[in-house]
Protein backbone atom coordinates (compact mmCIF):
# COMPACT_ATOMS: atom_id res chain seq x y z
CA UNK A 1 0.00 0.00 0.00
CA UNK A 2 1.30 3.63 -0.68
CA UNK A 3 0.89 6.70 1.51
CA UNK A 4 0.79 9.80 0.15
CA UNK A 5 2.34 12.45 1.33
CA UNK A 6 1.42 16.47 0.90
CA UNK A 7 3.53 18.92 2.60
CA UNK A 8 1.46 21.62 3.20
CA UNK A 9 3.44 24.83 5.10
CA UNK A 10 1.62 26.98 7.22
CA UNK A 11 -2.03 26.57 7.25
CA UNK A 12 -5.06 28.37 8.87
CA UNK A 13 -6.71 25.70 11.88
CA UNK A 14 -10.49 26.23 10.42
CA UNK A 15 -9.95 25.25 6.31
CA UNK A 16 -7.25 22.61 7.27
CA UNK A 17 -9.78 20.87 9.33
CA UNK A 18 -12.86 21.29 6.75
CA UNK A 19 -10.68 19.43 4.41
CA UNK A 20 -9.75 16.40 6.11
CA UNK A 21 -13.50 16.19 7.14
CA UNK A 22 -14.15 16.54 2.98
CA UNK A 23 -11.69 13.97 2.01
CA UNK A 24 -12.82 11.39 4.72
CA UNK A 25 -16.27 12.16 3.84
CA UNK A 26 -15.21 11.46 -0.15
CA UNK A 27 -12.95 8.68 -0.08
CA UNK A 28 -13.89 5.31 -0.86
CA UNK A 29 -12.66 1.57 -0.69
CA UNK A 30 -9.93 2.79 -3.36
CA UNK A 31 -8.94 5.89 -2.30
CA UNK A 32 -5.15 6.08 -1.24
CA UNK A 33 -4.19 7.21 2.39
CA UNK A 34 -2.95 10.37 3.18
CA UNK A 35 -0.67 12.14 5.54
CA UNK A 36 -0.39 16.10 5.40
CA UNK A 37 2.15 17.29 7.33
CA UNK A 38 2.00 21.32 8.77
CA UNK A 39 2.09 24.03 11.19
CA UNK A 40 -0.76 26.31 12.05
CA UNK A 41 -0.76 30.15 13.32
CA UNK A 42 -1.38 30.10 16.94
CA UNK A 43 -4.48 28.22 18.14
CA UNK A 44 -6.26 26.49 21.33
CA UNK A 45 -8.51 23.84 19.75
CA UNK A 46 -10.99 21.79 22.30
CA UNK A 47 -11.43 17.95 21.34
CA UNK A 48 -14.68 16.39 22.28
CA UNK A 49 -14.18 15.45 25.69
CA UNK A 50 -12.45 19.18 26.52
CA UNK A 51 -13.80 21.20 29.10
CA UNK A 52 -14.04 25.01 29.33
CA UNK A 53 -12.34 25.07 32.60
CA UNK A 54 -9.34 23.85 31.28
CA UNK A 55 -8.63 26.98 28.96
CA UNK A 56 -7.11 29.11 32.00
CA UNK A 57 -6.37 32.48 30.30
CA UNK A 58 -6.14 31.96 26.63
CA UNK A 59 -5.90 35.87 25.72
CA UNK A 60 -5.78 36.97 22.17
CA UNK A 61 -5.38 33.31 20.73
CA UNK A 62 -8.35 32.35 19.33
CA UNK A 63 -10.25 28.70 20.29
CA UNK A 64 -11.75 26.58 18.10
CA UNK A 65 -14.10 24.11 19.43
CA UNK A 66 -13.04 20.53 17.03
CA UNK A 67 -14.53 16.69 16.36
CA UNK A 68 -11.09 14.69 17.89
CA UNK A 69 -10.84 13.22 20.43
CA UNK A 70 -9.29 14.32 23.88
CA UNK A 71 -9.06 17.67 25.71
CA UNK A 72 -7.32 20.72 24.48
CA UNK A 73 -4.19 21.54 22.95
CA UNK A 74 -2.17 24.43 21.53
CA UNK A 75 -0.29 24.57 18.42
CA UNK A 76 1.94 27.58 16.79
CA UNK A 77 4.56 27.83 14.26
CA UNK A 78 7.62 25.76 15.15
CA UNK A 79 5.73 22.55 15.98
CA UNK A 80 5.12 20.16 13.45
CA UNK A 81 1.52 18.15 12.32
CA UNK A 82 0.87 15.35 10.91
CA UNK A 83 -2.45 14.67 9.56
CA UNK A 84 -3.59 10.72 9.58
CA UNK A 85 -6.21 10.35 6.61
CA UNK A 86 -6.04 6.72 6.79
CA UNK A 87 -8.45 3.48 6.49
CA UNK A 88 -7.59 1.43 9.37
CA UNK A 89 -10.34 -1.49 8.07
CA UNK A 90 -7.89 -2.03 5.38
CA UNK A 91 -4.64 -1.42 7.49
CA UNK A 92 -6.34 -3.90 9.83
CA UNK A 93 -6.10 -2.58 12.59
CA UNK A 94 -7.57 -1.30 15.62
CA UNK A 95 -7.79 2.36 17.44
CA UNK A 96 -5.58 1.36 20.14
CA UNK A 97 -3.02 -0.50 17.65
CA UNK A 98 -2.89 2.98 15.78
CA UNK A 99 -2.41 5.15 18.53
CA UNK A 100 0.74 2.79 20.10
CA UNK A 101 2.18 3.14 16.26
CA UNK A 102 1.70 6.75 15.84
CA UNK A 103 3.20 7.04 19.35
CA UNK A 104 6.42 4.91 18.48
CA UNK A 105 6.97 6.33 15.13
CA UNK A 106 7.60 9.21 17.38
CA UNK A 107 9.72 7.94 20.18
CA UNK A 108 11.72 6.14 17.20
CA UNK A 109 12.43 9.41 16.14
CA UNK A 110 13.41 11.04 19.19
CA UNK A 111 15.94 8.70 20.14
CA UNK A 112 17.63 9.25 16.69
CA UNK A 113 18.63 12.81 18.16
CA UNK A 114 19.67 11.14 21.66
CA UNK A 115 16.56 12.04 23.49
CA UNK A 116 14.61 8.78 25.53
CA UNK A 117 10.74 9.19 25.46
CA UNK A 118 7.90 7.08 26.41
CA UNK A 119 3.87 6.72 25.71
CA UNK A 120 1.47 6.65 28.89
CA UNK A 121 -1.09 4.02 28.69
CA UNK A 122 -3.47 6.59 30.43
CA UNK A 123 -2.24 9.82 28.50
CA UNK A 124 -2.58 9.40 24.94
CA UNK A 125 1.11 11.25 23.74
CA UNK A 126 4.90 11.13 24.14
CA UNK A 127 6.50 12.34 27.13
CA UNK A 128 10.01 13.18 28.05
CA UNK A 129 11.34 13.10 31.76
CA UNK A 130 6.99 13.71 33.13
CA UNK A 131 6.77 16.40 30.26
CA UNK A 132 4.66 15.96 26.87
CA UNK A 133 6.45 16.13 24.00
CA UNK A 134 4.10 15.30 21.27
CA UNK A 135 0.12 15.10 21.58
CA UNK A 136 -2.24 13.00 19.85
CA UNK A 137 -5.95 13.07 18.90
CA UNK A 138 -7.91 10.99 16.14
CA UNK A 139 -11.71 11.50 15.02
CA UNK A 140 -13.13 7.84 13.69
CA UNK A 141 -15.31 7.76 11.08
CA UNK A 142 -16.79 4.42 8.74
CA UNK A 143 -13.29 3.24 9.76
CA UNK A 144 -11.35 5.90 8.36
CA UNK A 145 -9.55 8.38 10.66
CA UNK A 146 -8.42 12.03 10.92
CA UNK A 147 -6.79 14.20 12.59
CA UNK A 148 -3.43 13.31 14.15
CA UNK A 149 -0.21 14.29 15.95
CA UNK A 150 1.62 17.62 16.81
CA UNK A 151 5.15 17.50 17.98
CA UNK A 152 6.65 20.60 19.63
CA UNK A 153 9.81 21.11 17.38
CA UNK A 154 11.14 24.95 18.34
CA UNK A 155 8.26 27.10 19.24
CA UNK A 156 7.11 29.56 21.90
CA UNK A 157 5.97 27.19 24.97
CA UNK A 158 4.63 29.65 27.34
CA UNK A 159 0.82 29.60 25.81
CA UNK A 160 0.65 26.25 27.21
CA UNK A 161 0.55 27.77 30.49
CA UNK A 162 -2.70 29.24 29.74
CA UNK A 163 -3.90 25.63 29.73
CA UNK A 164 -4.68 22.61 31.24
CA UNK A 165 -2.58 20.55 28.27
CA UNK A 166 -4.93 17.70 27.22
CA UNK A 167 -6.98 18.16 30.75
CA UNK A 168 -3.96 17.62 33.17
CA UNK A 169 -3.37 20.43 35.48
CA UNK A 170 0.05 21.26 36.10
CA UNK A 171 1.12 18.87 33.32
CA UNK A 172 4.31 20.63 32.03
CA UNK A 173 6.08 20.70 27.81
CA UNK A 174 8.81 20.72 26.67
CA UNK A 175 10.15 20.34 22.68
CA UNK A 176 13.10 18.94 21.00
CA UNK A 177 14.69 22.66 20.40
CA UNK A 178 15.22 22.39 24.24
CA UNK A 179 16.81 18.96 24.25
CA UNK A 180 19.17 18.45 21.09
CA UNK A 181 19.77 20.68 18.21
CA UNK A 182 17.25 20.11 15.40
CA UNK A 183 16.18 21.09 11.66
CA UNK A 184 12.45 21.38 10.94
CA UNK A 185 12.78 20.10 7.60
CA UNK A 186 14.99 17.10 8.01
CA UNK A 187 13.19 16.10 11.00
CA UNK A 188 9.68 16.28 9.03
CA UNK A 189 11.60 13.82 6.42
CA UNK A 190 12.76 11.83 9.85
CA UNK A 191 9.00 11.05 11.27
CA UNK A 192 7.46 10.53 7.31
CA UNK A 193 9.76 7.42 7.01
CA UNK A 194 9.00 6.44 10.69
CA UNK A 195 5.31 6.51 10.23
CA UNK A 196 5.97 4.81 6.69
CA UNK A 197 7.50 1.91 8.81
CA UNK A 198 4.81 2.05 11.75
CA UNK A 199 2.08 2.03 9.43
CA UNK A 200 3.55 -0.27 6.93
CA UNK A 201 3.67 0.92 3.74
CA UNK A 202 5.68 0.14 1.06
CA UNK A 203 6.13 3.45 -0.53
CA UNK A 204 5.53 7.15 0.56
CA UNK A 205 4.48 9.31 -2.36
CA UNK A 206 5.53 12.75 -2.08
CA UNK A 207 2.29 14.71 -3.80
CA UNK A 208 3.06 18.09 -5.49
CA UNK A 209 0.46 20.98 -4.36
Amino acid sequence: MNLRVRQLGLQDYEPTWQAMQQFTDGRNEHTEDEVWLLQHPRVFTLGKAGKPEHLLNTGDIPVVQVDRGGQVTYHAPGQLIAYLLLDIHRLGIGVRELVTRLENAIIDVLSEYGITAVSRRDAPGVYVDDKKIAALGLRIRHGRCFHGIALNVDMDLEPFDRINPCGYEGLKVTQIADLAEVNFETLSQQLLSSLGRQLKYSQLIEVKE
